[in-house]
């Protein structure tokens, strides 16, 4: 027996924590981030502070955003590695669950330990407790239950062993992970116990390789040789998997071309014949054409998420479907054939069944000659030599060209919300896996800054751009000063457009007038449409990252060059115009108009609405 106290006893046994797949073996938990307060420093901070080695921890600057560096870390890392979090009660407890929400949402897992009230209650109400009239069972911990995949509250030290292995469950089931909150009372934590040893010492958790039923691969493989006009939509799971490999055989085996979803892009690498690109609301025309003609379209590693299927407008009557996915819940959707199991071995056995079989050269011939039509969009998206060379705002799809080129084969770029996301989606070259980290199930403002230190501290042999609007830039850009402490490096790239150039687009689109949408005056009765006299380049400097302004193409490309050599975080700061726009998708997002408005943009947009409605369908 092993006499520790309870929060001793969590940091001992996590650093005792693997993962294991194809034989290869990860540390399960790469550190801990912390901010501490009365309701952890006694407690986990005293513990961490006396475990440095067996579990390092990192200072973040806000809680959100520790949440997303892990949730980036966990799926740089393919879902073998994560990092648990731990706050104190309170504001830095529900101040994480933002961060739940995304990372079960994109089905990541991090591990959560808010510090919570006394268990005792001797004392309550203590600081920053909320106190529940109809039960004192009650925190502000169990609002993080509706966004976790598990949660517990560890009252007493004999319940820890029991929620520590739950919570190692969930975090290394691939069809069940997301968020875990294990909610430790401040008394409890300090609590000594003899804990027996074998709590503490070496547990691999073996992360399964599920594979189809073999009926269900006979019924898919008879339905995909039935097809004229097969296309294959490669979601995240095709890269949590590790399927890229297998995907690109099965793809070039049987002449199937390959759209993406943004957390599978980069599934395919540019360039290669049968890679349509995006798909969806924010797709290429190429994979949409394509999505539209197809009469059987199989989904590998999928949620089918609105962008994805364009609010359901994008696939004809009748497409059937055959969805390889590892969870029952998702592979069920649009009432597709069912293969449950691991990407990479669905495709194996998938790819076995329909020996022999081919889509034919005319099917690939007509995908190739899309793909032709949509690189020359791309590559006029990209020309700089439209773009103004007098200091005036760029068009963003010119930075994203740039920075694309800076990027090369071993860069990563991050995002995740604003007009950037969906651009990005369309116009991004991918090298390959892990190319393109863009954070679009919850679409949170704030990941990306937070994300870039996760996805380095995962991948530090990558050059990590992030590139991030002023809009969000402005909901959380201190973790810079996380980076500059940790001495990560990152480039970022600051986007200012002086707004909201997404919304503000949308806005018109829906009928209303851009409301609310720029940085401008409006106080003291003055109004005159400007710019607000906010220097965001100055911010970054003032929160230790060297800041390199870029007015013009030419000058852009030198910064992205001068930042990608440095050895510490950079910021490139370009001013671009909010009105500039990507090249079409050529799709339809659901968002719904007012029924009745009294200007005639919102007649307008209404009728567009409806018309566009008449698409949509249900594939029971």
């Amino acid at each position: 027996m092993t006499r520790l106290t309870v929060a001793q006893a969590v940091v001992r046994f996590l650093a005792a924590q693997w993962s294991e797949r194809d034989g290869i073996e990860h540390r399960l938990f790469g550190g801990c981030l912390g901010i501490f307060g009365h309701g952890n420093v006694a407690g986990l901070g005293q513990a961490l502070a006396t475990s440095a080695e067996d579990l390092p921890y990192r200072l973040s600057r806000n809680e959100q955003a520790m949440v997303h560096t892990a949730a980036a870390y966990a799926r740089a890392a393919n879902r073998m590695s994560t990092l648990a979090c731990t706050t104190s009660i309170g504001p830095g407890a529900t101040n994480m669950i933002t961060g739940a929400a995304g990372a079960t949402i994109n089905r990541l897992p991090v591990l959560l330990l808010p510090g919570d009230v006394f268990s005792t209650r001797v004392a309550n109400p203590v600081l920053q407790e909320l106190e529940d009239p109809r039960s004192y069972d009650v925190s502000v911990n169990d609002c993080f239950k509706p966004v976790s995949r598990f949660w517990d509250r560890v009252n007493r030290p004999e319940q820890l062993p029991s929620a520590l292995l739950a919570a190692m469950r969930v975090l290394t089931d691939p069809a069940e992970t997301g968020a875990v909150t294990l909610a430790l009372p401040q008394d409890v934590q300090a609590e000594a116990w003899d804990w027996p040893d074998e709590l503490f010492e070496r547990r691999v958790w073996h992360v399964p390789r599920h594979r189809p039923e073999r009926a269900a691969v006979a019924r898919a493989a008879e339905l995909i040789r039935s097809a004229a006009r097969p296309v294959i939509i490669a979601g995240g799971g095709v890269l949590y998997s590790e399927a890229a490999d297998r995907l690109r055989e099965f793809a070039e085996t049987h002449g199937v071309p390959v759209a993406e979803t943004q957390a599978g892009k980069g599934a395919l690498p540019h360039g290669h014949p049968l890679a349509l690109g995006a798909v969806g609301a924010t797709g290429t025309t190429a994979a949409n054409a394509v999505v539209r003609e197809a009469d059987l379209v199989i989904g590998v590693g999928t949620r089918y998420s609105d962008f994805t299927t364009a609010s359901h407008s994008l696939f004809a009557a009748g497409t059937r479907f055959v969805n390889l996915n590892v969870t029952g819940f998702d592979a069920a959707k649009l009432s597709g054939l069912q293969l449950v199991g691991d990407a990479r071995e669905g495709l194996t056995d998938l790819g076995e069944a329909l020996a022999g079989w081919d889509a034919g050269a005319a099917h690939r011939e007509r995908a190739a000659a899309l793909i032709r039509a949509w690189d020359a969009t791309v590559d006029a998206a990209y020309d700089p030599s439209a773009s103004p060379e007098d200091g005036s705002p760029l068009p963003q799809s010119v930075v994203i060209g740039a920075v694309n080129a800076a990027a090369g084969d071993d860069g990563v770029v991050v995002c995740a919300a604003g007009s950037m996301p969906g651009d990005l989606h369309k116009l991004w070259r991918p090298s390959g896996p892990g190319a393109y980290h863009v954070e679009y199930g919850y679409s949170c403002m704030g990941y990306e800054i937070a994300g870039g230190l996760g996805v380095k501290l995962a991948a530090p042999e990558r050059e990590v751009f992030v590139m991030v609007g002023d809009g969000s830039y402005l909901m959380m850009a201190q973790e810079l000063v996380t980076a500059v402490a940790e001495g990560v490096k990152l480039v970022v790239v600051l986007v200012d457009n002086s707004g909201f150039a997404s919304i503000g687009a949308l806005s018109e689109s829906v009928g209303a007038e851009r409301l609310g949408t720029s940085y401008a005056y409006r106080g003291s009765g003055r109004y005159d449409g400007g710019p607000l006299p906010v220097d965001l380049a100055a911010n970054a400097a003032s929160l230790g990252a060297t800041v390199l302004r870029a007015d013009t193409v030419a000058g852009l490309r030198e910064a992205l060059k001068e930042a990608r050599a440095a050895t510490a975080t950079t910021v490139v700061y370009v001013r671009t115009d909010p009105m500039s726009r990507a090249p079409s998708s050529e799709a339809w997002w659901d968002v719904p108009v007012a029924e009745v408005s009294t200007t005639a943009e919102g007649e307008q947009a209404r009728q567009a609405y409806e018309s566009a409605r008449k698409e949509q369908r249900r594939h029971l």
